[in-house]
């Protein structure tokens, strides 16, 4: 069983670690500059990995993909197939942390059903999901948390 009282210190901590990643992004945010923006466009061709009328696949992407996952969610623990195809996800979401949609760190790959679960969720939330509605599920989302990330966003200011 979990020890309740070191994973309430550590959600402490990581929510501190996103407000200020909150407020380093809002001052990056403001700083992109039309170069980001077309390497931006660039990075979300490469990442439609199944395929989009607007973006297409790319074999780099692909290989990624290969590299980066096995045959089964590292969410649910479901195989990869049919419906529940992979796709790569930002363990930040995009809409939080533009800054970082680019990252490799900030990237996984799971399954459609988790990633449309996942929503933009910001990490702290969607561990608190888990924990909350899949107790089962929360010591493999735990294991991907991006607390190095997080941590590295204090040498920005």
């Amino acid at each position: 069983m979990m020890n309740l009282e070191s994973n309430i210190t550590e959600n402490i901590d990581l929510r501190s670690l996103f407000k200020y990643a909150d407020e380093i992004g809002n001052k990056h945010y403001h700083k992109l500059t039309p170069q980001d923006f077309q390497d931006y466009l660039q990075y979300n061709y490469w990442r439609y990995i199944s395929g989009d009328y607007e973006c297409g696949t790319t074999e780099e992407s692909r290989i990624w993909v290969n590299n980066n996952s096995g045959l089964k969610c590292p969410v649910c623990k479901e195989r990869y197939a049919g419906s529940k195809y992979k796709t790569i996800d930002h363990k930040l979401p995009r809409s939080h942390y533009p800054w970082l949609s680019m990252e490799f760190d900030n990237l996984w790959v799971i399954c459609v059903d988790c990633n449309v679960e996942k929503s933009d969720l910001n990490w702290f939330e969607y561990e608190q999901y888990i924990f909350i509605n899949y107790s089962h599920r929360y010591p493999q989302v735990k294991l991907a948390c991006p607390i190095e990330m997080l941590q590295s966003l204090k040498t920005l200011n």
